[in-house]
């Protein structure tokens, strides 16, 4: 193969991914989990003496050593839900499911663009995220088969029930929060949504729209 006809192949592809929203979804949704993981965890190894068991995951985007590559990371972390969730949304066309998306979005960029205790703007966006983060994996389940359907109820579940957690712990009783405190009980509603975004991502990007099951045929802007 020459080299022109390598460089066709490539500009195929990329136009090809470009132009199937369920490989461009998947492309951005891996690329979102992939980068936020890789992210706080730099981040937290870049912090002296970081408490995994009482800090928040959200304190990474007030020390000085991390704050800007944390808050930036939030940001693309919603934009690339919202234009992922769009580029989905266009293969199957339901508008509640692509609202999850939306709402959980734009919960994260709210939270990386007011870090923690700057405005309580930042606890409203983070609400929004750790709650529509792991529904829109519950939903996504109805645009799902086999076993990526019960990962995606599964890990929904999961981080919905730390949620919970969360709020009554937070709430004035510390104790639901056992040995992981409350560090570890807010990672455990981040980590399965996150996950969820990598296999999903790759589902996606396995299959493309000619391959798409029937429940992925709707037009887009039915309900």
């Amino acid at each position: 193969m020459t080299q022109m006809q390598r460089e066709t192949v490539r500009v195929s592809a990329i136009r090809t991914v470009l132009s199937d929203g369920r490989s461009l979804a998947g492309v951005l949704f891996f690329a979102l989990a992939a980068q936020f993981m890789t992210v706080i965890m730099l981040a937290a190894a870049m912090v002296p003496g970081y408490d995994f068991n009482a800090a928040a995951i959200s304190d990474l985007g007030v020390f000085p050593e991390t704050a800007m590559l944390f808050n930036v990371s939030l940001v693309v972390v919603g934009v690339f839900n919202l234009l992922g969730g769009y580029a989905f949304y266009r293969t199957h066309g339901k508008r509640w499911l692509f609202a999850l998306f939306g709402v959980a979005g734009l919960g994260a960029i709210v939270a990386g663009l007011f870090p923690l205790g700057t405005s309580d703007l930042h606890s409203l966006g983070a609400l929004l995220a750790f709650l529509f983060f792991n529904l829109q994996a519950i939903g996504s389940a109805t645009r799902a088969e086999g076993p990526m359907k019960v990962l995606s109820v599964l890990l929904g579940l999961a981080g919905l029930v730390f949620v919970v957690l969360m709020v009554v712990g937070d709430g004035g009783n510390t104790a639901v929060f056992g040995p992981i405190g409350h560090g570890g009980t807010e990672r455990m509603i981040v980590y399965p949504p996150m996950m969820w975004l990598v296999a999903f991502g790759g589902y996606l990007m396995a299959s493309t729209d000619g391959q798409a099951t029937t429940a992925d045929t709707t037009p887009a802007g039915a309900d």
